[in-house]
This record gives structure tokens, sequence and C-alpha cells, in this order.
């Protein structure tokens, strides 16, 4: 078995263990953690996924972040991938939740944010390439940019 994670229900309330590859063939919902990350700039960090990425290769995001394991709340589960992909070990905070259809499976996604004042280290097989942009030079790019869909709906629910 691969990655394992708890399959979900349209209220978030835990079904089973399922192995995540399974969930998102038979499209069931499952969780991700996730964190928009500004600079003390108030910039948000957006990054492009490595080509050999199993999800969106090549795509941009502003969201880090990935599947919560077994047992894992959202919140240590979004300091734990903020840590492996870019190499930040800064407190994160809970600003919201919600159910995206869009992408591989439907997943319910607990966007957190972060402040990071210390250089990013990227796993480069996560990310190919970063850059912190302003309010509205991110406006400008995420409808041309190939954006991850679920990226693209946080982020215009985070600006809102």
């Amino acid at each position: 078995m691969g990655e394992l994670v708890e399959r979900v229900d349209e209220r978030d309330r835990v079904l089973g263990v399922v192995d995540r590859a399974e969930a998102e063939r038979r499209r069931w919902m499952h969780r991700i953690a996730t964190t928009i990350c500004r600079d003390p700039m108030r910039r948000i960090l957006v990054l492009r996924r490595a080509e050999g990425h199993v999800r969106f290769p090549g795509h941009y995001d502003v969201m880090v972040g990935g599947a919560v394991d077994v047992g894992e709340s959202y919140e240590d589960a979004a300091a734990r991938e903020l840590s492996e992909e870019v190499g930040a070990g800064v407190p994160v905070r809970f600003v919201f939740k919600f159910l995206c259809r869009d992408g591989f499976s439907p997943v319910w996604f607990g966007v957190h944010e972060a402040v990071i004042a210390e250089p990013l280290v990227p796993d480069p097989s996560e990310v190919a390439w970063h850059a912190w942009l302003t309010e509205l030079e991110l406006r400008e790019v995420v409808d041309r940019w190939p954006f991850v869909p679920g990226g693209r709906e946080a982020l215009r629910r985070y600006l809102a």
C-alpha cells in the first residue's frame, strides 16, 4: 500500500483509511493541508511545481502542502509540509477550509497562513521555481499562467 489518507464525507467526517492513489482514482474525498506564505512585506509566495511532480507538473501554485496523514490535524500537516517542501520551520495559522471538486479528486483543503522571513530551501523534487509577488502582481497572472485549480480557488477565497 502507498500513502494512506483518511477518506472523508461531504462534512469532512472520517469514513475510513484508504490508499491516496485509490482515493484519487475513485474520486473519494480526502484531506489536503496547505499554507499560503507571506513575507514581511506581505508579498505572497508563488511556486512552480517540478516537472517530475505527480500532480500538476510544471503548474504554478500559491499553496505549499500535501495530504493529511491518518490521525494528523490539518495544522500539523500544514507545518510538516511547509518544512518538507520549502524548508520553513515557522508557525502556521488556520484561515479556512473548503471542499474543492477540481483536480484529481474532490478534496477538503485546510488553508493556513504563515509569515516567512528566512530564506527558503525548496525541495527540488517538489519546487522548480519560486518568487514573492504582490497581490496586484498575482491577480495579473493567476488566470494567465497554468495554475493548479485548487490553488487558484484558494487564492480567490483568501484575497476576498
